[in-house]
């Protein structure tokens, strides 16, 4: 299995280059059943191109993006309507982030690029009573039921690629023209030191190769 996945992947690589679709897209709506229904303010921690921050105004007051790609900040102010109550900076998570308490916290395919116990460690800070934090994160692929889960995903996601694109190819969207790199934290590992910052934090294995993580401030 762990010899054959590897020359999986690169035909799946293959594949979604002409078919590509937004996996971190996908749970944008499964982000949003995580929140209360109107909240006063949201900070989204590697906004990329801005599609969640957006999708985050239908519920929040006001919405504040942060990236550290300028590149794709820009491209975020650009599709972003000039009325929507949301703005967007370049600044680093761990130590620029502007001055809070948010009652949302999000952060998509982003943490992976941080130290992960000091960046939940800044956001548990930056959260206010009663607040939420919602992460959407990659881990290293590292046991046997890491290659299995990923495995049983693999039809599942060329699928979503074909139904998605309606059989056609496609160019990539712009939320995933962002800088990229591999996760380095295995499964069990992330678990254990989300449990040492964050007591009580909810955390799950999902399809397409990602886990999220769910907590709340009391």
């Amino acid at each position: 299995m762990t010899t054959l996945l590897p020359r999986i992947f690169r035909a799946l690589e293959q594949f979604h280059a002409a078919h590509p679709w937004d996996h971190n897209a996908h749970y944008h709506r499964w982000i949003l059943r995580q929140l209360p229904s109107r909240f006063d303010s949201a900070l989204d921690v590697g906004s990329g191109s801005g599609d969640l921050a957006r999708l985050l105004t239908s519920r929040a007051r006001a919405v504040h993006g942060i990236d550290v790609d300028p590149t794709i900040v820009a491209r975020a102010r650009e599709l972003t309507a000039p009325a929507a109550p949301v703005t967007f900076t370049v600044g680093d998570a761990l130590n620029e982030i502007p001055p809070g308490p948010y009652d949302v916290i999000t952060c998509v395919a982003t943490i992976h690029h941080m130290p992960f116990s000091d960046a939940l460690t800044r956001f548990r800070k930056h959260l206010a009573p009663g607040g939420t934090l919602v992460v959407v994160g990659l881990a290293r692929q590292q046991s046997r039921s890491d290659f299995l889960l990923d495995a049983v995903a693999i039809p599942s996601n060329v699928a979503m690629a074909w139904i998605k694109n309606k059989g056609h190819k496609a160019p990539r969207p712009a939320s995933m023209t962002a800088p990229t790199q591999p996760a380095t934290m295995a499964f069990p590992d992330i678990v254990r030191d989300a449990h040492h910052a964050l007591p009580g934090a909810r955390l799950r294995r999902r399809l397409f190769w990602r886990y999220t993580l769910v907590w709340h401030q009391h």
